[in-house]
């Protein structure tokens, strides 16, 4: 087995994690596990990156804001709207990519993804007196998206494209994104403000705005198109911090998943989103991260037993140390279930953690019997960055729930409308939209 002392005996001074665009915390891999310059922003207990989540006019969403804080948990039945928030929260980060159109060009397109019920349910339609019937429509067709949080916050506002555009129809056209400081959209709080194809900077009282275009592209997002670091600083902090956020789902565990392959081993502090770099993410978490919770973890999921990683060749191959076993199981001899665990705890216990992570059914091909150790691992990571986990699995729910770190959303359907159990104009954060 290759010695791992040769594999990083060169000094790479890589960021920890960045906010805002700025590196806070660096490792100094020269081989020596756990040596670290400068303390890390994220070896404590942080401020919420997002507050509040807002969405409007997709799909089963008409309109919500959801309060978040360090580790949420959104629940429901099957059909309530779940993968919906999940898409949507997708679909704010692609905004940063300048990807956005293109995902909703995937769904279908703009009439595909727009909410399907009418623009106002009434009272009495919601208690059944009265069908639902479609109405003249008083507001513009519009998807909206945004977040409020410290410092900044950001929206984007998505409708039908204008007549020049008539060869794609299908193809959203962004009307409005805006940037402001504060959990409340004010027009004296705006940082950066686009309205179709210009971008300008509000002057201050008795100053005329800053124009950054006019000929933004209707399909272009302004975080991706424009930077400006000296007059729009505040663009280039929300675009950085939106294309960190990482989603994680369905991680394939059967014969042919490639993290059961051996692959070429290289400085891995971010797993990818199949998951076939996992030798060498944990390997990473051994060397630079924090090998103690990967050992507690694995002996939580499975007591007794450890990861270790061969080496051969460059190739690095997952094997797993089992008490009672003569020799250890490759990653083609671990169950579905098992394989699948580990790939989470690579996920989670990131060297480098993002300042949001989102998980779409992590309980998925797991036993029961796994649930409560898989919800430790996510309360533990949820101390180092904002979590975001999706489930529908009662002892995952119990589990995290038992943890006392977990804020629980649980969605209900309305009228084929997606709402939250409980909500009211007092527990309900405060959300304006800025107009067109």
């Amino acid at each position: 087995m290759q010695n791992r002392q040769s594999m990083f005996s060169e000094p790479i001074d890589v960021p920890l994690n960045t906010v805002g665009g700025q590196a806070v915390g660096r490792f100094n891999w020269a081989g020596r596990r756990g040596h670290v310059i400068g303390k890390p922003r994220c070896s404590g207990i942080l401020k919420s990156v997002i507050e509040t989540l807002a969405i409007a006019g997709y799909r089963s969403i008409r309109n919500l804001a959801l309060p978040l804080g360090r580790l949420n948990l959104i629940t429901g039945a099957n059909g309530t709207g779940k993968s919906n928030l999940y898409r949507a929260l997708h679909l704010l980060a692609d905004a940063a990519l300048n990807t956005v159109v293109a995902s909703l060009a995937r769904e279908g397109g703009l009439p595909s993804t727009l909410w399907a019920g009418p623009e106002e349910i009434g009272r009495r339609v919601r208690q059944g007196e009265f069908e639902v019937e479609g109405t003249v429509r008083k507001k513009v067709i519009s998807l909206k998206l945004g977040f409020a949080g410290e410092p900044y916050s950001y929206c984007i506002d998505l409708g039908y494209p204008p007549p020049a555009q008539a060869a794609f129809p299908l193809d959203p056209a962004i009307k409005r994104e805006c940037i402001w400081h504060g959990p409340v959209y004010r027009r004296a709080a705006v940082l950066v403000d686009r309205r179709n194809r210009v971008v300008l900077i509000p002057g201050a009282k008795d100053e005329e705005a800053a124009i950054l275009t006019k000929d933004l592209s209707s399909t272009d997002s302004m975080l991706a198109s424009i930077a400006d670091p000296h007059r729009a600083p505040e663009m280039l902090a929300v675009r950085e911090s939106i294309r960190g956020w990482r989603f994680y789902e369905g991680f394939r565990s059967d014969q042919g998943s490639p993290a059961r392959l051996p692959q070429i081993g290289t400085v891995t502090p971010v797993l990818c989103n199949d998951g076939s770099d996992l030798a060498a993410a944990l390997e990473t978490i051994v060397e630079f991260g924090d090998r103690e919770a990967l050992v507690r973890t694995v002996d939580d999921a499975f007591p007794g037993s450890r990861v270790q990683i061969e080496i051969h060749a460059g190739r690095f191959e997952l094997q797993l140390r089992q008490h009672g076993l003569l020799r250890p199981l490759s990653a083609a001899e671990l169950s579905d279930g098992t394989l699948r665990f580990l790939l989470w705890t690579a996920a989670l216990l990131t060297p480098r953690p993002p300042e949001l992570m989102v998980l779409n059914e992590p309980e998925t091909s797991l036993h029961p019997d796994l649930l409560p150790a898989l919800a430790r691992l996510i309360a533990f990571a949820s101390e180092r960055t904002q979590i975001v986990a999706v489930s529908h699995a009662e002892g995952l729910i119990q589990a995290l729930e038992a943890t006392g770190k977990c804020q629980k959303i649980h969605l209900e359907k309305s009228c084929g409308e997606t709402t939250v159990a409980g909500a009211t104009v007092f527990n309900t954060p405060r959300w304006e939209w800025p107009a067109r």
